[in-house]
């Protein structure tokens, strides 16, 4: 249907009652909880989220700690939702000019709806709107967390990722302009297979390949897949709020429904780790390393309040110096747990079980030095000759890692200090692979990734 903004009115509240409370002093009390229960894990503002939209009292801890990790200088939200009970193609807006909520009403960006009918051919279908909750739950959040802002609800039926990740794309540009994903994750199966499944989402989004994602995995997979493809195609991250289902607060495990929440960061993950967690990182190493040493339980490392982030998989090396000279180093090329056991992991090995050097001592912690490397994801180099390779290799910015058959190495990019040479770096690489420095082969590999250096 054509968009007309003069037919257009007020949306009256469809779910109130029965996803949130109808009444502002209850619903307030609801927020004023999650606010006062809230970690503040992140100073970071972000312009895009992903958030639950289940009934407030399962999820709505959840979709506050997403949504308010938005920048309240916006202007504009889009919200991008599932339409749960009127099927229709491709997407859809409404008319309405404002809608209510409990604590006032929010108005809708009339110029970005027209334009939304105009050029991407997004038809206006009131009825869709009239009793979804995956748009209105979210919207007394955002009434109660912005001073003005304005709203763009899009609910999204048999359509296509591409759809909505054209629409991310045009407006990104707007600084003044955010987004939200609304979807609950996994529905309706038991705990353990709803953790399994949800923990798998997760890491889809985490890695930022979707290609694997399924209707089944979320409600919303459209806008989540979206909003993933953006942040890989711009070398962004979706960095994770958090990880629950509904049997957290039923106590039903036979039944549940999965709901995450993450926030776009623009940058890497480990670029984000290092601006604002490397104090806590390093000091993981240290306790775990101290707690070996003087065969004390360093526990779940509960006190330093880590964020759900160090739930993620990250690989990492940790280094271990003595007066500048190397006492120790440990790591995962690839990431395969979570970025606390890896840490755990390795802070242990690179003491300890080195081959290279015996077990540190006690007397030798306090002129320990410290340092952790997060590696990316491994990028496959394709090289017809040693001299192709070189040539698609970074001096200081990119570490290698080469094998073949059972000879594999690795050096990280901080190896560049000692060996600026690029010839040098490979000779050397080769020989603490096993290989000769002229050897080449068919089945010869090469591996390049970045890290991020904390030290």
């Amino acid at each position: 249907m054509y968009y007309n903004a003069y037919m257009s009115k007020i949306k009256s509240p469809g779910v109130a009652g029965i996803f949130y409370p109808a009444g502002a002093g209850e619903l307030e009390k609801y927020i004023e909880r999650f606010k006062y229960d809230s970690k503040n894990y992140y100073e970071y503002k972000s312009r895009a989220v992903i958030v639950p939209h289940a009934g407030i009292n399962f999820s709505g801890r959840l979709a506050y700690e997403g949504l308010k990790q938005l920048d309240k200088t916006l202007q504009t939200l889009f919200i991008f939702a599932p339409a749960h009970r009127v099927p229709f193609d491709n997407l859809c807006i409404a008319s309405y000019s404002e809608w209510e909520t409990p604590f006032g009403n929010l108005k809708v960006n009339q110029r970005i709806n027209k334009e939304l009918n105009d050029r991407f051919f997004v038809g206006c279908y009131n009825e869709a709107f009239e009793d979804e909750h995956s748009i209105e739950i979210q919207l007394p959040f955002i009434r109660k967390l912005f001073e003005e802002v304005n709203i763009v609800p899009v609910l999204v039926g048999r359509s296509d990722t591409n759809s909505i990740l054209k629409i991310i794309q045009h407006y990104w540009d707007d600084k003044n302009i955010g987004f939200i994903i609304s979807s609950d994750l996994s529905h309706f199966l038991k705990d353990k297979e709803a953790q399994k499944m949800d923990l798998m989402t997760a890491e889809m989004i985490e890695s930022g390949d979707v290609t694997q994602f399924n209707y089944k995995q979320a409600c919303g997979a459209l806008s989540i897949c979206a909003l993933t493809e953006f942040a890989a195609q711009n070398k962004f991250s979706l960095i994770r709020n958090g990880l629950m289902n509904s049997s957290a607060v039923s106590g039903d495990t036979s039944r549940v429904v999965g709901y995450g929440s993450w926030f776009l960061y623009e940058g890497t993950v480990n670029e984000f780790l290092k601006k604002y967690y490397s104090g806590k990182i390093l000091r993981i190493c240290r306790e775990v390393i101290l707690g070996e040493l003087n065969r004390t339980n360093y526990g779940s490392l509960s006190h330093l309040h880590l964020p759900p982030l160090f739930d993620e998989k990250i690989a990492t090396f940790v280094t271990l110096e003595i007066r500048k000279q190397l006492r120790g180093c440990i790591g995962s090329i690839l990431a395969h747990r979570t970025l606390k056991e890896d840490l755990i992991y390795n802070a242990k090995a690179a003491a300890f079980k080195d081959p290279r050097f015996r077990p540190l001592e006690r007397s030798e912690f306090e002129y320990l030095s410290i340092a952790v490397s997060l590696l990316s994801q491994p990028e496959s180099i394709s090289f017809a000759s040693e001299k192709n390779l070189l040539e698609q290799i970074e001096q200081f910015k990119d570490g290698l890692i080469i094998k073949d058959g059972v000879y594999q190495a690795v050096y990280l990019p901080s190896v560049w200090e000692q060996l600026p040479d690029k010839q040098e770096f490979l000779k050397s690489l080769k020989r603490k692979a096993g290989l000769s420095e002229d050897y080449f082969s068919n089945t010869f590999e090469a591996f390049k990734f970045q890290s991020e250096y904390i030290k």
